[in-house]
């Protein structure tokens, strides 16, 4: 019981690292957006990560023969879902305010306790059922779709969600059997030849259309950037690597649907710096449908701390992940 409690407590804090790591991450996407073609930034901040990875986290998990695996094709449908899942969700960031974003984006923990049941035969009961509903409709009441004030692009942080919530799914299933560190590699490896792809189709701006600020961000032509927006991407790299690496040692570490409320500081994270760097204040609609997804949220937090001592005596996971 001390090691399942032990786990959970690992689990838990290394979510909230990648939840701060995750919004600086976003916070500087943003704030490029307007001038950077996506894959521009997402292949020079895949670099930095990649050598974070390979430089400091594969080193302190045990080697580099952690990178001999297996179960490449797992990998590889891995990797194809977290990069689907980070670039539909940063072009809906470049029409969007961050608060917003990142609010219908966190539809993608409710999925994840829904999914948990469909692929991990986790439990879940009525009343944190009734928590995934109320957060759905919180989704939908910043959306308002059918009015003047929704906005395609909010469809793009929708779509992110399930995809996030497929790569944790399958976070789940090899975590019981690679290292943190191996999945990061990976990952980052499928980013860097997905954006470089897209870039050599795409780099030289010729489908760039200007008709909508999501599509531009996806279709501009590569820069040079200057001395500080090079740094900003630097950071970038680093906070997706710190976060990428924490979120699946999380994922390895205890149940899905005990770790996903967690990620909800990233939207209490986003709300602040949406005010503090961005000046996008929400809306009355948008405060509703925060709350309302972060109240569910706090809800399934307090049935899984309830709960989780039992579930787990009743069903241990691999001590070794």
């Amino acid at each position: 019981m001390k090691q399942t409690r032990s786990a959970a407590t690992i689990g838990i804090t290394c979510a909230m690292i990648a939840s701060v790591a995750f919004t600086s991450n976003d916070v500087g996407i943003k704030f490029l957006s307007g001038d950077y073609a996506l894959h521009q930034i997402v292949f020079a901040r895949t670099l930095i990560a990649l050598a974070l990875t390979l430089g400091v986290m594969i080193p302190l998990e045990g080697g580099f023969h952690l990178v001999k695996t297996k179960h490449i094709k797992m990998h590889v449908l891995r990797g194809l879902s977290v990069v689907c899942a980070n670039m539909v969700f940063f072009m809906g960031l470049a029409a969007l305010p961050l608060s917003e974003a990142t609010a219908i984006f966190f539809i993608s923990p409710l999925v994840i306790t829904a999914f948990s049941v469909i692929f991990l035969a986790e439990r879940v009961g009525l009343r944190r059922w009734m928590a995934v509903i109320a957060g759905l409709a919180g989704a939908l009441v910043i959306m308002r779709p059918g009015t003047d004030a929704f906005q395609l692009a909010a469809l793009f942080p929708a779509m992110a969600a399930v995809a996030y919530a497929t790569l944790h799914m399958l976070t789940r299933k090899i975590g019981r059997i690679e290292k943190a560190s191996t999945m990061a590699l990976y990952t980052h490896l499928t980013f860097l030849l997905v954006s470089s792809c897209i870039g050599l189709v795409a780099g030289d701006g010729s489908f760039a259309t200007g008709i909508h600020p999501s599509i531009d961000f996806l279709t501009r032509a590569w820069v040079m950037p200057p001395v500080r927006d090079i740094w900003i991407m630097v950071g970038i790299g680093v906070a997706s690597g710190t976060g990428g690496y924490f979120i699946t040692q999380a994922y390895r570490s205890c149940e899905a649907a005990l770790i996903a409320p967690f990620e909800y500081l990233a939207l209490v994270l986003a709300v602040f710096w949406g005010v503090a760097i961005f000046g996008e204040w929400p809306d009355l609609w948008s405060w509703t449908g925060i709350l309302m997804i972060l109240g569910a949220g706090l809800f399934v937090i307090w049935r899984e701390t309830a709960l989780n001592m039992r579930l787990a005596s009743e069903r241990p996971m691999p001590r070794n992940r």
